[in-house]
């Protein structure tokens, strides 16, 4: 059995808080933390899921993580053999897990490797045919998508990211300044990708170029804006939705924004409640999207039509829409302080 020389970026102790063990899961290699002790006995594990788990339930993120780890991780024995320990890991379905000594202290993680992606036959829809007024002059002769960020186009950090997680197969959904995207691309191969086009005769909203899809598809869908910075895990949001069962799932991001003011709640000319300038959080639309084959069927062939208005219809229809929390880098390039960040962030979060 295997035993990595340095685990000090996967230890935390239980009152870490949520925030900071969101950093140190996207900052490391292998994606899981071990809650520990101060003589490093395990307390429990945390992996992205359960992060997951605690912002739906609203924890805020200064709470402890010992409030959304597993207590009762799979650990195998400092010793064990290669065959026993990838038993208890198929037996449990995971593919990483502490090893422990007799005292119940974290002496390695198993195996110690980079697992790599597992190829993905869903289709990516990549929607690249708006007009980016708001980052105007940029925009007039260059479609948004294809502005550079950090000397390339931003489009193709989006699709080599989604190839890097075992995706292979996209259409772009292209309308203004289409020909710019289409020459760039071509059909795919210069990447070692599958690409072909839903070329809209007219703006088709967030959604509607959907209707143009003429294949047949089998599993989800990945929809998703080609505006749009991330390290989201992708096939963990295809896994989630698949799990819930749902026809629809978005990803969604939490915002909050802390009030300058003290806040009074009355009812009528009495003062109920005064909160000195509290905050207000909130689940923004993160324009990343999992939707089963069947919803397409809803989608006009003409006119606009935008994803909101698909999901609140599937919503209003109790059919089972989720809503998937992403905690890692996102940044929506609408707006020219949006683009000037990027810049300054690519470097260090995705060299």
């Amino acid at each position: 059995m295997t035993r990595p020389g340095d685990l000090g970026a996967n230890l935390i102790g239980p009152e870490t808080p949520i925030l900071e063990a969101i950093g140190r899961m996207d900052a490391a290699r292998r994606k899981l933390l071990l809650v520990v002790d101060d003589e490093r006995r395990l307390l429990g594990a945390l992996t992205d899921g359960d992060i997951r788990r605690g912002l739906m339930r609203r924890l805020p993120m200064e709470a402890p993580v010992r409030e959304v780890m597993n207590p009762d991780p799979v650990a195998l024995t400092a010793g064990s053999s290669d065959l026993t320990a990838l038993a208890r890991l198929e037996e449990r379905g995971v593919s990483l897990a502490p090893v422990v000594d007799g005292r119940g202290r974290v002496v390695g993680l198993y195996p110690d490797a980079v697992i790599t992606a597992s190829a993905r036959d869903n289709l990516v829809i990549i929607m690249a045919g708006g007009r980016g007024a708001r980052l105007a002059p940029l925009t007039q002769t260059c479609p948004k998508p294809m502005l550079k960020v950090a000397g390339r186009p931003l489009l193709e950090t989006i699709i080599e990211r989604l190839q890097a997680q075992g995706f292979g197969r996209f259409r772009l959904a292209v309308n203004y300044l289409a020909e710019v995207i289409e020459d760039h691309f071509g059909d795919g191969s210069s990447m070692g990708a599958e690409i072909r086009y839903l070329r809209e005769d007219h703006p088709r909203g967030t959604a509607g170029a959907l209707s143009l899809l003429d294949e047949p598809i089998e599993g989800p869908l990945l929809v998703m804006n080609g505006d749009v910075l991330t390290r989201v895990n992708f096939s963990d949001l295809i896994d989630f939705h698949s799990d819930l069962g749902a026809e629809a799932t978005l990803c969604v991001r939490e915002h909050s924004f802390q009030s300058p003011h003290g806040v009074a709640e009355t009812d009528g000319p009495r003062l109920v409640s005064l909160r000195e300038k509290p905050t207000f959080r909130w689940l923004a639309n993160a324009g990343i999207y999992c939707l089963d084959p069947g919803v397409l069927d809803r989608i006009p062939r003409e006119g606009p039509y935008d994803m909101p208005e698909l999901l609140a219809g599937l919503a209003a229809e109790r059919r089972t829409v989720g809503a998937f929390p992403i905690h890692e880098y996102w940044l929506d390039i609408g707006r020219p302080p949006d683009f000037e960040t990027a810049q300054t962030d690519f470097q260090a979060l995705f060299d």
